[in-house]
């Protein structure tokens, strides 16, 4: 549970935030007539019950019977509205749903629950949903969320008083029946040396990479950059990612301690997880994708020209310098005979 200012919550809703749908606890916003602090969490009838959010295999043409659970810490009575919405993860692999006034087309659709609910000071509200699979729902992960939301008022950027929705909801995942084809590409690679010029150290090689889910089940994605004997993880062993169908990731590795050698082969070998909701699911084989590097050795290229130019300046000095001496010989003999021959005159 957090508590946030009406400020807080207005920069947030504004900027179409949904808490972490894999928390449990809620956000909190705040509306007019004071502090509303609230959770939304899945639930059987009778409360709660400890899931992260929902998770179901339907066929085409099958519902299912669902509860979330909207829990009031607030010290006063508050009315939430209730949504569903098509679910996606943004940029940084973090779950979210369409913003209020954006019109789902697709898993979003799937789910009928009611328009609000009025939740007592301190209690919790149980709160039935039905997902309805259409009959012509194609096989394969289809993301959406639930959320329960109130409205509030805060100020934009020119001082103007604006109106804004504060939600805190979680994820509901539905896998239809049906043939599963999992599949990956390794897209759009490109790659750049940044040269450290200092010629005794080694540079940095930038990776940068989209990662595609082409299949139509859900994916974790993990995988390493190889390049010059040296690996990088990504995502971050700290950071895992999903993708769903048809979703690109985008990725940027950068791997310390390579050195220029005007060519670095690079690989990128992805390990995608098919994720299982019940029973088991298709394996997918880890893939490679290769790529080069252009690593030109500039630093150390100028050494040896500057190395190279000294050792010529010097050969040249020292032929100047002979080429000198060898004159001041030569006059020397010059003098030398016309002393002979000038001794022997009568």
């Amino acid at each position: 549970m957090l508590r946030a200012s009406a400020l807080t919550a207005a920069i947030a809703a504004i900027a179409g935030v949904v808490l972490p749908l894999q928390l449990s606890a809620g956000a909190a916003a705040a509306a007019d007539d004071g502090s509303v602090t609230w959770s939304v969490q899945p639930a059987d009838e009778n409360g709660p019950d400890g899931r992260p959010w929902i998770e179901q295999t339907l066929d085409p043409g099958e519902s299912a019977q669902e509860h979330l659970a909207v829990r009031n810490f607030s010290d006063h009575d508050v009315t939430f509205r209730l949504t569903a919405a098509d679910g996606y993860f943004n940029e940084n692999g973090r779950f979210n749903i369409l913003p209020a006034g954006q019109e789902s087309t697709a898993a979003g659709r799937w789910i009928q629950l009611p328009e609000s609910v009025t939740v007592a000071a301190g209690e919790t509200a149980v709160v039935a949903l039905m997902i309805r699979v259409p009959d012509d729902a194609e096989p394969g992960d289809h993301a959406a969320g639930v959320a329960a939301s109130i409205s509030s008022t805060g100020a934009d950027d020119a001082g103007a008083t604006v109106g804004v929705e504060s939600r805190v909801g979680f994820r509901v995942m539905t896998r239809v029946t049906g043939e599963l084809s999992p599949s990956a590409v390794v897209d759009k690679i490109e790659t750049a040396y940044l040269t450290a010029w200092n010629p005794v150290a080694p540079g940095r090689l930038r990776v940068e990479f989209d990662v595609v889910n082409t299949g139509n089940t859900r994916l974790r994605i993990a995988g390493v950059v190889t390049a010059d004997g040296r690996q990088v993880d990504f995502p971050p062993q700290d950071e895992p990612q999903e993708l769903l169908s048809g979703d690109a990731r985008h990725f940027t590795v950068e791997i310390d301690g390579v050195w220029p050698q005007f060519v670095v082969p690079v690989a990128i070998d992805l390990e995608p997880e098919v994720i299982v909701v019940s029973g088991e699911a298709p394996t997918l084989a880890a893939m490679r994708a290769d790529a080069t590097a252009w690593a030109m050795p500039w630093p150390q290229l100028l050494v040896v020209l500057g190395v190279g130019m000294l050792a010529a300046a010097l050969v040249w000095r020292r032929g100047r310098s002979r080429g000198r001496l060898d004159a001041l010989l030569e006059e020397a003999r010059e003098a030398g005979r016309r002393e002979v021959a000038e001794s022997r005159l009568p």
